[in-house]
């Protein structure tokens, strides 16, 4: 597929800030083709991990069904959202990656992402993510999105505050 390309580039992101942005954020919204073909974007922790986002979920519901129906996913990320109401703007910085999503049957896959998640959120805690592994791991999916491209973008007030202090 030919992905657009960003109009106003001056304000794209390199893919190396398009990264740090997945490596260092918390959660985003993954949007999937939902019921009826209605767009269904729902906010979700995830982990960044060569080239992928992963996620973890119920075992069943609507956003299973939707994976299940159509592979083709994005995923937004809003690293920031500044309101400057005198200027009646944003500054933002935000990604967006589109690719295709599916549900990990490998154990030793879905093992390793959900210990990459865990320990996102809780780093250098073995034990507890051990525990916590034990007692919800068969009542879990890890759900992985294969990036194919990936767009970042700015506020144009950003861009001219890096170019003036370079």
């Amino acid at each position: 597929m030919d992905f657009r390309e960003m109009r106003r580039k001056r304000q794209q992101l390199s893919e190396e800030t398009c990264v740090r942005i997945l490596e260092t954020s918390t959660s985003g919204t993954l949007a999937l083709q939902g019921d009826g073909g209605y767009p269904y974007a729902v906010p979700i922790s995830y982990v960044y991990v060569n080239g992928c986002l992963y996620f973890h979920s119920a075992l069943s519901g609507h956003k299973v069904d939707a994976i299940k129906n159509c592979d083709k996913a994005s995923f937004c990320v809003i690293e920031k959202d500044e309101v400057h109401g005198e200027e009646y703007t944003t500054y933002f910085r935000s990604v967006i990656a589109f690719g295709h999503i599916h549900i990990i049957e490998d154990e030793k896959e879905k093992l390793e992402a959900a210990r990459q998640l865990g320990n996102h959120y809780n780093p250098n805690n073995d034990e507890a993510l051990q525990k916590e592994l034990a007692k919800g791991f068969n009542h879990m999916l890890i759900i992985r999105l294969d990036i194919e491209h990936m767009t970042g973008k700015e506020a144009i007030e950003l861009v001219r505050m890096k170019n003036q202090h370079p």
